[in-house]
Protein backbone atom coordinates (compact mmCIF):
# COMPACT_ATOMS: atom_id res chain seq x y z
CA UNK A 1 0.00 0.00 0.00
CA UNK A 2 2.88 2.30 0.78
CA UNK A 3 4.47 1.57 -2.62
CA UNK A 4 1.26 2.39 -4.48
CA UNK A 5 0.58 5.69 -2.73
CA UNK A 6 3.25 7.75 -4.53
CA UNK A 7 1.78 6.69 -7.88
CA UNK A 8 -1.42 8.65 -7.20
CA UNK A 9 0.27 11.92 -6.42
CA UNK A 10 -0.45 15.30 -7.99
CA UNK A 11 1.80 14.58 -10.98
CA UNK A 12 -0.23 11.46 -11.79
CA UNK A 13 -3.54 13.30 -11.78
CA UNK A 14 -2.17 16.21 -13.78
CA UNK A 15 -0.77 13.81 -16.38
CA UNK A 16 -4.04 11.83 -16.53
CA UNK A 17 -6.02 15.06 -16.96
CA UNK A 18 -3.62 16.14 -19.71
CA UNK A 19 -4.15 12.81 -21.53
CA UNK A 20 -7.93 13.20 -21.26
CA UNK A 21 -7.70 16.75 -22.62
CA UNK A 22 -5.48 15.62 -25.48
CA UNK A 23 -7.96 12.85 -26.35
CA UNK A 24 -10.72 15.47 -26.50
CA UNK A 25 -8.57 17.59 -28.82
CA UNK A 26 -7.84 14.52 -30.95
CA UNK A 27 -11.57 13.81 -31.19
CA UNK A 28 -12.14 17.43 -32.20
CA UNK A 29 -9.52 17.32 -34.96
CA UNK A 30 -10.74 13.95 -36.28
CA UNK A 31 -14.37 15.05 -36.33
CA UNK A 32 -13.47 18.39 -37.92
CA UNK A 33 -11.54 16.71 -40.72
CA UNK A 34 -14.44 14.39 -41.51
CA UNK A 35 -17.10 17.11 -41.26
CA UNK A 36 -15.29 19.64 -43.43
CA UNK A 37 -14.37 17.12 -46.14
CA UNK A 38 -17.74 15.33 -46.17
CA UNK A 39 -19.95 18.43 -46.02
CA UNK A 40 -21.74 19.30 -49.26
CA UNK A 41 -20.60 22.66 -50.57
CA UNK A 42 -24.02 23.11 -52.13
CA UNK A 43 -25.75 22.73 -48.75
CA UNK A 44 -23.19 24.97 -47.06
CA UNK A 45 -23.76 27.61 -49.73
CA UNK A 46 -27.51 27.39 -49.17
CA UNK A 47 -27.06 27.80 -45.40
CA UNK A 48 -24.63 30.68 -45.91
CA UNK A 49 -27.14 32.45 -48.17
CA UNK A 50 -29.66 32.16 -45.33
CA UNK A 51 -27.28 33.96 -42.96
CA UNK A 52 -25.28 31.15 -41.32
CA UNK A 53 -21.84 32.56 -40.49
CA UNK A 54 -20.49 29.13 -39.60
CA UNK A 55 -21.46 27.76 -43.02
CA UNK A 56 -19.85 30.77 -44.71
CA UNK A 57 -16.62 30.20 -42.77
CA UNK A 58 -16.71 26.48 -43.58
CA UNK A 59 -17.04 27.33 -47.29
CA UNK A 60 -14.06 29.67 -47.07
CA UNK A 61 -11.96 27.07 -45.22
CA UNK A 62 -12.69 24.28 -47.72
CA UNK A 63 -11.56 26.41 -50.66
CA UNK A 64 -8.02 25.12 -50.03
CA UNK A 65 -8.49 21.46 -49.08
CA UNK A 66 -4.77 20.77 -49.07
CA UNK A 67 -4.02 23.42 -46.45
CA UNK A 68 -7.08 22.43 -44.41
CA UNK A 69 -6.19 18.73 -44.26
CA UNK A 70 -2.54 19.51 -43.60
CA UNK A 71 -3.34 21.73 -40.62
CA UNK A 72 -5.88 19.33 -39.12
CA UNK A 73 -3.58 16.33 -39.54
CA UNK A 74 -0.70 18.25 -37.99
CA UNK A 75 -2.78 19.15 -34.93
CA UNK A 76 -4.22 15.65 -34.67
CA UNK A 77 -0.81 13.97 -34.83
CA UNK A 78 0.68 16.38 -32.30
CA UNK A 79 -1.98 15.66 -29.66
CA UNK A 80 -2.01 11.90 -30.35
CA UNK A 81 1.77 11.56 -30.07
CA UNK A 82 1.87 13.73 -26.95
CA UNK A 83 -0.96 11.73 -25.33
CA UNK A 84 0.81 8.45 -26.12
CA UNK A 85 4.07 9.79 -24.66
CA UNK A 86 2.39 10.87 -21.42
CA UNK A 87 0.57 7.54 -21.14
CA UNK A 88 3.87 5.68 -21.62
CA UNK A 89 5.44 7.73 -18.84
CA UNK A 90 2.63 6.86 -16.40
CA UNK A 91 2.56 3.15 -17.23
CA UNK A 92 6.33 2.70 -17.14
CA UNK A 93 6.33 4.40 -13.74
CA UNK A 94 3.73 1.94 -12.49
CA UNK A 95 4.70 -1.29 -14.30
CA UNK A 96 8.27 -0.80 -15.39
CA UNK A 97 9.36 -1.83 -18.89
CA UNK A 98 6.17 -3.82 -19.50
CA UNK A 99 4.26 -0.55 -19.19
CA UNK A 100 5.27 0.43 -22.74
CA UNK A 101 3.24 -2.40 -24.28
CA UNK A 102 0.34 -1.77 -21.90
CA UNK A 103 0.35 1.94 -22.67
CA UNK A 104 0.30 1.16 -26.41
CA UNK A 105 -2.69 -1.15 -26.00
CA UNK A 106 -4.67 1.20 -23.77
CA UNK A 107 -4.01 4.32 -25.87
CA UNK A 108 -4.83 2.46 -29.10
CA UNK A 109 -8.24 1.53 -27.70
CA UNK A 110 -8.90 5.01 -26.30
CA UNK A 111 -7.83 6.79 -29.51
CA UNK A 112 -9.71 4.36 -31.74
CA UNK A 113 -13.00 4.59 -29.85
CA UNK A 114 -13.10 8.11 -28.44
CA UNK A 115 -10.86 10.04 -30.84
CA UNK A 116 -11.62 8.36 -34.18
CA UNK A 117 -14.75 6.25 -34.52
CA UNK A 118 -17.07 8.21 -32.22
CA UNK A 119 -16.36 11.77 -33.49
CA UNK A 120 -16.12 10.71 -37.14
CA UNK A 121 -19.41 8.82 -36.95
CA UNK A 122 -21.13 11.91 -35.59
CA UNK A 123 -19.41 14.21 -38.09
CA UNK A 124 -20.33 12.15 -41.15
CA UNK A 125 -23.94 11.89 -39.93
CA UNK A 126 -24.27 15.65 -39.37
CA UNK A 127 -21.60 16.91 -41.77
CA UNK A 128 -22.93 20.40 -42.53
CA UNK A 129 -23.93 21.16 -38.93
CA UNK A 130 -20.60 19.94 -37.57
CA UNK A 131 -18.63 21.82 -40.24
CA UNK A 132 -20.36 25.09 -39.36
CA UNK A 133 -19.75 24.48 -35.64
CA UNK A 134 -16.01 23.71 -35.86
CA UNK A 135 -15.16 26.27 -38.54
CA UNK A 136 -14.33 29.19 -36.17
CA UNK A 137 -11.73 27.14 -34.25
CA UNK A 138 -10.32 25.42 -37.34
CA UNK A 139 -9.81 28.81 -38.98
CA UNK A 140 -7.39 29.79 -36.20
CA UNK A 141 -5.73 26.35 -36.29
CA UNK A 142 -5.04 26.83 -40.00
CA UNK A 143 -3.70 30.33 -39.33
CA UNK A 144 -1.34 29.11 -36.58
CA UNK A 145 -0.06 26.06 -38.44
CA UNK A 146 0.07 27.78 -41.84
CA UNK A 147 3.89 28.32 -41.91
CA UNK A 148 4.62 24.70 -40.96
CA UNK A 149 1.98 23.32 -43.36
CA UNK A 150 3.35 25.45 -46.21
CA UNK A 151 6.86 24.12 -45.60
CA UNK A 152 5.62 20.54 -45.42
CA UNK A 153 3.54 21.02 -48.56
CA UNK A 154 6.54 22.36 -50.49
CA UNK A 155 8.66 19.42 -49.32
CA UNK A 156 5.97 16.90 -50.30
CA UNK A 157 5.61 18.43 -53.76
CA UNK A 158 9.36 18.29 -54.18
CA UNK A 159 9.44 14.60 -53.28
CA UNK A 160 6.51 13.81 -55.57
CA UNK A 161 8.21 15.80 -58.32
CA UNK A 162 11.20 13.46 -58.15
CA UNK A 163 8.84 10.64 -59.15
CA UNK A 164 7.21 12.63 -61.94
CA UNK A 165 3.98 13.35 -60.02
CA UNK A 166 2.70 16.89 -60.48
CA UNK A 167 0.13 18.50 -58.18
CA UNK A 168 -2.00 21.55 -58.86
CA UNK A 169 -2.89 23.43 -55.68
CA UNK A 170 -5.76 25.21 -57.42
CA UNK A 171 -7.51 22.00 -58.46
CA UNK A 172 -10.33 20.69 -56.31
CA UNK A 173 -10.38 17.01 -55.42
CA UNK A 174 -13.54 16.55 -57.47
CA UNK A 175 -14.99 18.83 -60.13
CA UNK A 176 -18.44 20.08 -59.23
CA UNK A 177 -20.02 18.52 -62.31
CA UNK A 178 -18.45 15.13 -61.65
CA UNK A 179 -19.55 15.31 -58.02
CA UNK A 180 -23.16 15.98 -59.05
CA UNK A 181 -23.11 13.22 -61.67
CA UNK A 182 -21.64 10.78 -59.17
CA UNK A 183 -24.29 11.65 -56.58
CA UNK A 184 -27.08 11.11 -59.12
CA UNK A 185 -25.67 7.76 -60.23
CA UNK A 186 -25.20 6.66 -56.64
CA UNK A 187 -28.73 7.74 -55.80
CA UNK A 188 -30.08 5.64 -58.66
CA UNK A 189 -28.08 2.58 -57.64
CA UNK A 190 -29.48 2.89 -54.11
CA UNK A 191 -33.06 3.28 -55.35
CA UNK A 192 -33.45 6.91 -54.27
CA UNK A 193 -33.42 8.40 -57.80
CA UNK A 194 -35.68 6.92 -60.49
CA UNK A 195 -34.14 5.90 -63.81
CA UNK A 196 -36.10 8.54 -65.74
CA UNK A 197 -34.97 11.28 -63.35
CA UNK A 198 -31.37 10.05 -63.55
CA UNK A 199 -31.46 10.12 -67.36
CA UNK A 200 -32.89 13.64 -67.46
CA UNK A 201 -30.41 15.07 -64.96
CA UNK A 202 -27.38 13.38 -66.52
CA UNK A 203 -28.62 14.36 -69.99
CA UNK A 204 -28.69 18.01 -68.98
CA UNK A 205 -25.20 17.75 -67.46
CA UNK A 206 -23.80 16.13 -70.62
CA UNK A 207 -24.91 18.86 -73.05
CA UNK A 208 -21.62 20.70 -72.69
CA UNK A 209 -19.59 17.58 -73.53
CA UNK A 210 -21.51 16.40 -76.60
CA UNK A 211 -21.54 17.82 -80.12
CA UNK A 212 -24.31 18.24 -82.69
CA UNK A 213 -22.60 15.60 -84.83
CA UNK A 214 -23.58 12.95 -82.28
CA UNK A 215 -27.34 13.51 -82.44
CA UNK A 216 -27.95 15.14 -85.83
CA UNK A 217 -30.13 13.56 -88.50
CA UNK A 218 -27.70 12.33 -91.16
CA UNK A 219 -28.00 13.87 -94.62
CA UNK A 220 -29.15 10.53 -96.03
CA UNK A 221 -32.32 10.84 -93.98
CA UNK A 222 -33.11 14.49 -94.67
CA UNK A 223 -36.28 15.20 -96.64
CA UNK A 224 -35.60 18.02 -99.10
CA UNK A 225 -37.46 20.07 -101.71
CA UNK A 226 -36.18 20.75 -105.22
CA UNK A 227 -36.61 24.47 -105.86
CA UNK A 228 -37.18 23.82 -109.60
CA UNK A 229 -40.32 21.75 -109.03
CA UNK A 230 -43.70 23.31 -109.81
CA UNK A 231 -45.26 25.16 -106.90
CA UNK A 232 -48.17 22.72 -106.77
CA UNK A 233 -45.84 19.75 -106.31
CA UNK A 234 -43.87 21.59 -103.63
CA UNK A 235 -47.07 22.31 -101.72
CA UNK A 236 -48.15 18.67 -101.98
CA UNK A 237 -44.75 17.51 -100.70
CA UNK A 238 -44.91 19.89 -97.75
CA UNK A 239 -48.45 18.85 -96.84
CA UNK A 240 -47.65 15.13 -97.04
CA UNK A 241 -44.47 15.49 -94.96
CA UNK A 242 -44.42 14.87 -91.20
CA UNK A 243 -42.02 17.82 -90.83
CA UNK A 244 -42.96 21.49 -90.73
CA UNK A 245 -39.59 22.76 -91.99
CA UNK A 246 -37.92 21.40 -95.12
CA UNK A 247 -34.61 22.47 -96.72
CA UNK A 248 -34.74 23.70 -100.32
CA UNK A 249 -31.95 22.84 -102.77
CA UNK A 250 -31.18 23.62 -106.37
CA UNK A 251 -29.23 21.40 -108.73
CA UNK A 252 -27.68 19.05 -106.17
CA UNK A 253 -28.73 18.36 -102.60
CA UNK A 254 -25.50 19.80 -101.22
CA UNK A 255 -26.60 23.21 -102.53
CA UNK A 256 -29.09 24.27 -99.86
CA UNK A 257 -30.52 27.69 -100.71
CA UNK A 258 -33.32 28.04 -98.19
CA UNK A 259 -35.65 26.49 -95.64
CA UNK A 260 -39.43 26.43 -96.09
CA UNK A 261 -41.92 26.38 -93.26
CA UNK A 262 -45.13 24.59 -94.25
CA UNK A 263 -47.29 27.26 -92.62
CA UNK A 264 -45.51 30.10 -94.44
CA UNK A 265 -45.80 28.26 -97.76
CA UNK A 266 -49.50 27.49 -97.30
CA UNK A 267 -50.28 31.08 -96.29
CA UNK A 268 -48.32 32.57 -99.21
CA UNK A 269 -49.80 30.22 -101.79
CA UNK A 270 -53.31 30.83 -100.50
CA UNK A 271 -52.86 34.62 -100.76
CA UNK A 272 -51.30 34.19 -104.24
CA UNK A 273 -54.18 32.06 -105.47
CA UNK A 274 -56.77 34.56 -104.16
CA UNK A 275 -55.08 37.36 -106.09
CA UNK A 276 -55.03 35.29 -109.32
CA UNK A 277 -58.15 33.22 -108.93
CA UNK A 278 -59.31 34.19 -112.39
CA UNK A 279 -56.29 32.50 -113.99
CA UNK A 280 -56.35 28.86 -115.13
CA UNK A 281 -53.19 28.12 -113.08
CA UNK A 282 -52.76 30.73 -110.33
CA UNK A 283 -49.35 29.32 -109.34
CA UNK A 284 -47.52 29.68 -112.67
CA UNK A 285 -45.52 32.72 -111.51
CA UNK A 286 -45.22 31.71 -107.85
CA UNK A 287 -41.60 31.63 -106.65
CA UNK A 288 -41.12 29.32 -103.69
CA UNK A 289 -37.91 31.10 -102.70
CA UNK A 290 -39.91 34.23 -101.87
CA UNK A 291 -41.19 32.49 -98.73
CA UNK A 292 -38.06 30.47 -97.94
CA UNK A 293 -35.95 31.58 -95.02
CA UNK A 294 -32.19 31.88 -95.18
CA UNK A 295 -30.54 28.59 -94.23
CA UNK A 296 -28.75 28.50 -90.89
CA UNK A 297 -25.51 26.48 -90.90
CA UNK A 298 -23.57 25.30 -87.84
CA UNK A 299 -20.29 23.36 -87.61
CA UNK A 300 -20.48 19.73 -86.56
CA UNK A 301 -18.17 20.38 -83.58
CA UNK A 302 -20.60 22.77 -81.84
CA UNK A 303 -21.57 21.52 -78.39
CA UNK A 304 -25.22 20.86 -77.67
CA UNK A 305 -25.19 23.40 -74.85
CA UNK A 306 -23.88 26.16 -77.15
CA UNK A 307 -26.27 25.17 -79.93
CA UNK A 308 -29.28 25.29 -77.64
CA UNK A 309 -28.28 28.78 -76.52
CA UNK A 310 -27.89 29.86 -80.17
CA UNK A 311 -31.34 28.50 -80.99
CA UNK A 312 -32.86 30.46 -78.12
CA UNK A 313 -31.01 33.67 -79.04
CA UNK A 314 -31.83 33.50 -82.75
CA UNK A 315 -35.47 32.41 -82.21
CA UNK A 316 -35.07 29.50 -84.61
CA UNK A 317 -35.35 25.75 -84.06
CA UNK A 318 -33.68 24.38 -87.18
CA UNK A 319 -30.04 24.28 -88.32
CA UNK A 320 -28.07 22.51 -91.02
CA UNK A 321 -24.82 20.87 -89.92
CA UNK A 322 -21.68 21.14 -92.07
CA UNK A 323 -18.19 19.69 -91.70
CA UNK A 324 -14.88 21.54 -91.78
CA UNK A 325 -15.01 21.67 -95.59
CA UNK A 326 -18.50 23.16 -95.66
CA UNK A 327 -20.15 19.97 -96.90
CA UNK A 328 -23.61 19.14 -95.63
CA UNK A 329 -23.53 16.49 -92.89
CA UNK A 330 -27.04 16.59 -91.48
CA UNK A 331 -29.54 18.73 -89.63
CA UNK A 332 -30.40 19.36 -86.00
CA UNK A 333 -33.42 20.90 -84.30
CA UNK A 334 -34.11 22.24 -80.84
CA UNK A 335 -36.35 19.22 -80.29
CA UNK A 336 -33.37 16.91 -80.89
CA UNK A 337 -31.46 18.62 -78.08
CA UNK A 338 -34.42 18.57 -75.71
CA UNK A 339 -34.84 14.84 -76.37
CA UNK A 340 -31.34 14.30 -74.97
CA UNK A 341 -32.73 15.55 -71.66
CA UNK A 342 -36.35 14.41 -71.48
CA UNK A 343 -36.23 11.41 -73.83
CA UNK A 344 -38.15 10.76 -77.03
CA UNK A 345 -40.77 13.42 -77.84
CA UNK A 346 -43.65 12.20 -79.99
CA UNK A 347 -46.57 14.10 -81.48
CA UNK A 348 -49.63 13.13 -83.52
CA UNK A 349 -47.39 12.47 -86.54
CA UNK A 350 -44.94 10.23 -84.67
CA UNK A 351 -47.33 8.15 -82.61
CA UNK A 352 -47.72 5.41 -85.24
CA UNK A 353 -44.06 5.41 -86.24
CA UNK A 354 -42.10 2.24 -85.60
CA UNK A 355 -40.07 2.43 -82.41
CA UNK A 356 -36.33 2.09 -83.09
CA UNK A 357 -36.08 -0.60 -80.39
CA UNK A 358 -38.45 -3.41 -79.48
CA UNK A 359 -38.13 -6.78 -77.78
CA UNK A 360 -38.76 -9.96 -79.76
CA UNK A 361 -40.33 -13.16 -78.44
CA UNK A 362 -36.96 -14.95 -78.27
CA UNK A 363 -35.55 -12.37 -75.85
CA UNK A 364 -33.53 -10.39 -78.42
CA UNK A 365 -33.86 -6.66 -78.89
CA UNK A 366 -34.56 -5.59 -82.47
CA UNK A 367 -32.75 -2.28 -82.88
CA UNK A 368 -32.67 0.19 -85.76
CA UNK A 369 -29.10 0.50 -87.01
CA UNK A 370 -29.37 4.30 -87.00
CA UNK A 371 -30.31 4.41 -83.31
CA UNK A 372 -27.64 6.20 -81.31
CA UNK A 373 -25.69 4.23 -78.73
CA UNK A 374 -26.63 6.78 -76.08
CA UNK A 375 -30.36 6.34 -76.75
CA UNK A 376 -29.95 2.56 -76.67
CA UNK A 377 -28.08 2.72 -73.37
CA UNK A 378 -30.78 4.92 -71.87
CA UNK A 379 -33.64 2.75 -73.14
CA UNK A 380 -32.14 -0.60 -72.08
CA UNK A 381 -29.98 0.65 -69.18
CA UNK A 382 -26.84 -0.72 -70.85
CA UNK A 383 -23.28 0.65 -70.92
CA UNK A 384 -22.13 0.20 -74.52
CA UNK A 385 -19.21 2.55 -75.32
CA UNK A 386 -19.89 5.52 -77.60
CA UNK A 387 -16.32 6.80 -77.96
CA UNK A 388 -15.67 5.38 -81.45
CA UNK A 389 -19.17 5.54 -82.99
CA UNK A 390 -22.45 7.42 -82.56
CA UNK A 391 -24.88 4.76 -83.81
CA UNK A 392 -25.22 1.10 -82.94
CA UNK A 393 -24.55 0.18 -86.59
CA UNK A 394 -21.38 2.25 -86.47
CA UNK A 395 -20.26 0.42 -83.33
CA UNK A 396 -20.70 -2.97 -85.02
CA UNK A 397 -18.79 -1.84 -88.11
CA UNK A 398 -16.01 -0.39 -85.93
CA UNK A 399 -15.63 -3.57 -83.91
CA UNK A 400 -15.92 -5.88 -86.92
CA UNK A 401 -13.53 -3.74 -89.01
CA UNK A 402 -15.74 -4.48 -92.02
CA UNK A 403 -19.26 -3.99 -93.34
CA UNK A 404 -20.88 -7.26 -92.25
CA UNK A 405 -23.36 -9.23 -94.33
CA UNK A 406 -26.89 -10.02 -93.23
CA UNK A 407 -26.93 -12.90 -90.76
CA UNK A 408 -23.39 -12.40 -89.46
CA UNK A 409 -23.02 -12.60 -85.67
CA UNK A 410 -20.51 -10.80 -83.44
CA UNK A 411 -19.85 -10.79 -79.71
CA UNK A 412 -18.17 -7.89 -77.94
CA UNK A 413 -18.65 -5.69 -74.84
CA UNK A 414 -20.69 -8.48 -73.25
CA UNK A 415 -23.39 -8.54 -75.96
CA UNK A 416 -24.29 -10.64 -78.98
CA UNK A 417 -24.97 -8.68 -82.20
CA UNK A 418 -26.66 -10.24 -85.23
CA UNK A 419 -27.11 -8.29 -88.47
CA UNK A 420 -30.82 -8.70 -89.15
CA UNK A 421 -31.07 -6.45 -92.21
CA UNK A 422 -28.74 -4.56 -94.49
CA UNK A 423 -29.41 -2.12 -97.33
CA UNK A 424 -26.53 -1.31 -99.66
CA UNK A 425 -23.65 -0.52 -97.29
CA UNK A 426 -25.87 0.36 -94.33
CA UNK A 427 -26.85 -1.91 -91.45
CA UNK A 428 -30.53 -1.12 -91.02
CA UNK A 429 -31.49 -3.55 -88.25
CA UNK A 430 -29.72 -5.53 -85.56
CA UNK A 431 -30.69 -8.25 -83.09
CA UNK A 432 -28.96 -7.73 -79.74
CA UNK A 433 -28.97 -9.58 -76.46
CA UNK A 434 -26.76 -9.60 -73.41
CA UNK A 435 -24.43 -12.58 -73.09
Amino acid sequence: MDDATPLLDAAFWITAAAIAGLLILSAFFSGSETALTAASRGKLRSQADKGSRGAARALQITEDNERLIGSVLLGNNLVNILAASLATAIFTRAFGESGVALATLVMTLLVLIFAEVLPKTYAITNAETAAAWVSPVIRYVILIFSPIVSAVRAFVRGVLGLFGVKTDPETHILAVREEIAGAITLGHSEGVVEKEDRDRLLGALDLGDRTVEEIMLHRSGIEMIDADLPAQEILEQCLSSAHTRLPVYRGEQENIIGVIHAKDLSRAMYAHSREREHQADPFTDFNVLDVAKKPYFVPETTTLDDQMRQFLRSHTHFALVVDEYGSLEGLITLEDILEEIVGEITDEFDIDAEHPMRKSEDGHFLVDGAMTIRDLNRAADWNLPDDEANTIAGLVIHEAQMIPAQGQVFSFHGFRFEVAARKDNRITRLKIRAL
